[in-house]
């Protein structure tokens, strides 16, 4: 039985602000650390807040299943808002329920016929312009790919022409974003610093963006299914969408849908580059199903070694690396009481790295991927888009956005990483490759 008297164990930092510089340095080699010293469930303080790690699939069922309604985003991501506003990301309780059954039905399976063709253009656009032997940096190429499809899958718009400025202002977002995060983030957006001016800036940007394409539709309105002909046909409704809840909702699934999968499919490249044997199997199965055409709906579920790919680089570099919540009341984790108000930490990252639930988990080996994390049994050993009700919404656009534009470019392009480009993943909120992933791209033969 759970003893209320006992706080689970952690340091006894007379500097509770020393562990906040070290999580601010390196998070998840601080929480690694915490973990290896403390066990899987771990509690320290960083300034003021108390922190509580957990470190094992079973904790992170129960705070994101079990009793994930005494949990809340909470502080961590209050910062967020202000990009964001109250979007799915952000939001909370019934308004988070009401805004989500609206949107879901543009994410649901059957939409996914209907995304296929946009995302294989967009890959095909890409690669036109790509040159044998030519060095690009492949987080540039797949973010401006990205933005194209999500643009024109949830807006059916066209980007092309915005999605370097786009880039850019995601860029100084995501690197504000590394502090707003923290304890006394809100102080950091009310002084005149450098990242700051670049963080409102952006902003202003993002917010143009989408207020063009919202009023783009309205003065050509279709009803096509699409992410923004639901928020906008909610506006007609009892107790809709306000213009700014549409802009909230449209920018936070408009952001985290390129730069997620963008993201992903980077360090899928990358991991490629790095194992010749995985990259070569990918091109037998690719020639065998698609025999250089452009793949379609139908092959999506023929191409399985492609899909474990694209899983097994999720499982060493995941969208989403560190996930908070902050408890309501408090709860029973093992044989400890965590207090209410506590911040509760779970690091995908450290699971899917953990040699307990990922026997060798530094390498990339999509085949155990299969056997280990396909399935629903290992659902808190590997949770890439998270789990539980509050999940990436949309994780099967994600999904398929990967293993066809993995399958669309690979089939004829390979790619190498550039010699002496250092690779490195920068911790913000989520992981990017620090100096971009400079690769000479190479025509299959």
């Amino acid at each position: 039985m759970a003893n209320s008297a006992k706080l689970p164990p952690g340091p006894k930092s007379k500097f509770p602000l020393n562990n906040l510089i070290n999580f601010r340095r390196d998070s998840i080699s601080f929480l690694r650390n915490m973990a290896q010293e403390y066990g899987d469930i771990t509690h320290f303080r960083m300034g003021p807040l108390r922190v509580v790690l957990l470190n094992h699939p079973d904790y992170i069922k129960e705070v994101l299943s079990t009793q994930h309604s005494n949990f809340i985003k909470g502080r961590p991501l209050e910062m967020v808002k202000e990009l964001l506003g109250d979007g799915l990301l952000t939001s909370e309780g019934d308004f988070h329920k009401r805004n989500s059954r609206i949107i879901q039905p543009a994410f649901h399976r059957n939409m996914m016929n209907y995304y296929a063709d946009p995302i294989t253009d967009y890959a095909s656009r890409l690669v036109s312009n790509w040159e044998d032997g030519k060095k690009v940096d492949m987080m540039e190429e797949m973010v401006r790919m990205s933005t194209g499809i999500a643009a024109k899958t949830m807006f059916n718009v066209d980007l092309h022409k915005d999605a370097q400025e786009i880039n850019r202002s995601l860029d100084d977002v995501m690197k504000l974003f590394g502090r707003i995060t923290l304890p006394f983030a809100e102080y950091l957006l009310k002084l005149p610093l450098p990242g700051t001016i670049r963080f409102f800036k952006a902003k202003a940007k993002l917010d143009e963006t989408i207020y063009n394409i919202i009023d783009e539709r309205r003065r050509n309105p279709v009803n096509n299914g699409d992410l923004l002909s639901l928020l906008l046909q909610s506006q007609t409704e009892e107790g809709g969408m306000s213009d700014q809840q549409v802009r909230d909702e449209a920018l936070t699934l408009f952001l985290t849908a390129f730069d997620t999968t963008s993201l992903a499919l980077t360090w899928t490249w990358y991991l490629l580059s790095q194992n010749p044997e995985v990259e070569a199997k990918l091109h037998e199965e690719l020639d065998q199903v698609l025999g250089g055409r452009t793949p379609t709906m139908e092959d999506y579920p023929r191409l399985k070694y492609t899909r474990m790919v694209f899983g097994e680089s999720m499982r060493l570099y995941p969208p989403i690396y560190i996930i908070s919540r902050q408890a309501i009341e408090d709860f029973s984790v093992g044989d400890y009481i965590v207090p209410a108000g506590s911040i509760v930490l779970l690091s995908p990252y450290l699971i899917h790295h953990d040699a307990r639930f990922h026997p060798e988990p530094e390498q990339f080996n999509p085949v155990a991927w299969n056997e280990r994390s396909g399935g629903q049994q290992s659902r808190y050993e590997y949770f890439p888009f998270s789990v539980g009700p509050r999940s990436c919404i949309g994780q099967h656009y994600a999904w398929l956005e990967g293993v066809l534009v993995l399958s669309s470019i690979a089939q004829s392009w390979r790619a190498q990483v550039a010699p002496n480009h250092k690779v490195e993943a920068e911790q913000l909120l989520n992981l990017r490759p620090k100096n971009g992933m400079m690769m000479h791209i190479k025509r299959r033969m």
